[in-house]
């Protein structure tokens, strides 16, 4: 508390007749609540709430604080706008004229051990939904996957 900037009034410590707020985090937390929750700011963003705070108050660090109380906020989180495009209008997906040109390939991992093969393959067709199941292990080479694919699909 070096430098003239700095008085005492009454039990205040002011800094260039601003109120200094300790170290104390509830307090700290509590005057921004009450710049920030009350009706009349009605949870501005937090460049406004800093200014509408630094007319009184001071400490170091008070923007930085303001910003992390007001990222936090439920409320504004709920309702505040979004930036980000909008999806757009639902497409229609096209309409497939032949069996077996789309697949849908997936496996089934961690299963119980049976005679040494542990992962099912998953082939199905997305026109008829006819699947194709064929058991392997999870050591199984693309080219191995690729004779499985071509022998039983």
């Amino acid at each position: 508390m070096k430098g003239d900037e700095w008085e005492i009034e009454r039990d205040l410590v002011l800094k260039k007749e601003k109120v200094y707020v300790s170290k104390d985090r509830n307090l700290r937390l509590e005057v921004i609540w009450s710049h920030y929750n009350v009706l009349v700011a009605e949870h501005r963003e937090r460049r406004k709430t800093t200014e509408l705070m630094m007319r009184n108050y001071w400490w170091s660090g008070v923007t930085r604080n303001v910003g992390r109380y007001v990222k936090k906020c439920n409320l504004c989180q709920r309702i505040k706008n979004r930036t980000e495009a909008s999806v757009g209008k639902l497409m229609v997906n096209e309409v497939l004229k032949k069996a077996w040109t789309h697949l849908t390939v997936d496996f089934i991992t961690k299963l119980l051990l049976v005679v040494e093969k542990y992962v099912i393959l998953i082939v199905c067709n997305q026109l008829s939904k006819m699947a194709h199941f064929m058991i392997t292990t999870g050591e199984t080479s693309a080219k191995e996957l690729a004779r499985l694919f071509r022998d039983n699909v």
